[in-house]
């Protein structure tokens, strides 16, 4: 029988980047949260058999084997805390928390109760990550020192979302919402690391919006993590330099915009390609690499395997070193 999961929020978090993957990963999604008509609509187009709850309570109790918490920044503690409570194993979409002290709060809820929590670090299955580990086992490049990471975009206008406008205290801004990939995945890759440097800066009026942060891994690699809204010249997605040579991978997993447009994976996998292209340079020499497929369903099949009895995909020690970072890196921009 297949686990029963509960959404909680069906925005674009809920209804393109969790119950496609969970369908995909073998979960029933039996019942979803959300008060707005128009999501609401959407969530009885999409899953017609599904539970739509009107509160947390309601959801809490319709029997489901797991919560995915995909809602606004500012309710995930709450949500995650009152699932666990009710001895619902839980995933947070990221952040897990929106400061370090929520994010312990989870975790504490957790251990207390003996009930699972894991946080939404998909992009450790982007196709780019997975390409760089397998570049790093095979050697390549060979000894790396220097990561280049980015999500850059040119939206000078600010758009109407809570994420562009909204302040710290409400969850909103890059630090929150972009930078918890850029660097778990680094610390994911390179092992652990300390914030040396960090620009957290507001250009357009709104929430944070570029962001750069630099780490140094005790692995000898320095991160140079770059999350910016307002960059008309974007870098590549991913240079990764060693003392042999560089990897180059210039676009973003296409994973997303085959989500966004509709497009679902079935049994475990995508039906198409998902790879994004690599390169290696050597100077003026330039050699396509065969890089990796990403897959995003993989995090819920890992889930599925948790509440067996399994591992989780992303452990709270991942969680709390992210939330560590992100705490630091506001505290020294704004000294």
């Amino acid at each position: 029988m297949a686990p029963r999961v509960g959404i909680a929020g069906y925005g674009l978090a809920g209804r393109y980047f969790h119950a496609p993957l969970l369908v995909g990963a073998g979960f029933e999604i039996a019942s979803i949260l959300t008060k707005n008509e128009q999501r609401i609509l959407d969530a009885k187009t999409d899953f017609p058999n599904s539970q739509i709850c009107n509160s947390l309570e309601e959801l809490l109790k319709s029997k489901i084997d797991l919560l995915v918490v995909a809602s606004a920044n500012q309710s995930h503690a709450e949500q995650a805390i009152a699932g666990l409570k009710a001895g619902i194993p839980v995933v947070v979409d990221k952040p897990m928390g929106r400061t370090l002290k929520e994010t312990e709060e989870i975790i504490a809820v957790s251990k207390q109760s003996g009930v699972g929590v894991s946080t939404y670090f998909n992009r450790k299955w982007d196709s780019d990550s997975l390409t760089i580990k397998k570049i790093i086992g095979e050697g390549v490049l060979g000894q790396i020192f220097r990561l280049e990471s980015r999500f850059e975009v040119f939206r000078p206008e600010l758009k109407g979302g809570w994420r562009e406008k909204k302040d710290v205290e409400q969850g909103g801004g890059n630090l929150l919402d972009l930078q918890p990939h850029l660097i778990s995945t680094a610390l994911d890759w390179f092992g652990p690391a300390q914030l040396i440097s960090a620009s957290v800066r507001v250009i357009r009026g709104g929430s944070d919006d570029d962001i750069v942060l630099t780490l140094k891994h005790q692995s000898g690699v320095d991160s140079y993590l770059s999350a910016s809204a307002i960059m008309g010249s974007a870098g590549p997605r991913i240079r990764l330099v060693g003392d042999k040579a560089t990897l180059v991978i210039k676009d973003l997993d296409p994973q997303e915009s085959l989500l966004r447009s509709g497009v679902k994976p079935k049994d475990g996998k995508w039906q198409q390609s998902t790879k994004s292209a690599a390169y290696i340079h050597t100077g003026d020499q330039v050699v396509e690499y065969q890089g990796v497929d990403g897959n995003y369903t993989q995090y819920y099949s890992e889930v599925k395997n948790a509440l067996a009895g399994g591992k989780w995909p992303v452990s709270t020690v991942e969680a709390l070193a992210v939330a560590k970072i992100i705490d630091q890196a506001r505290e020294i921009s704004f000294r």
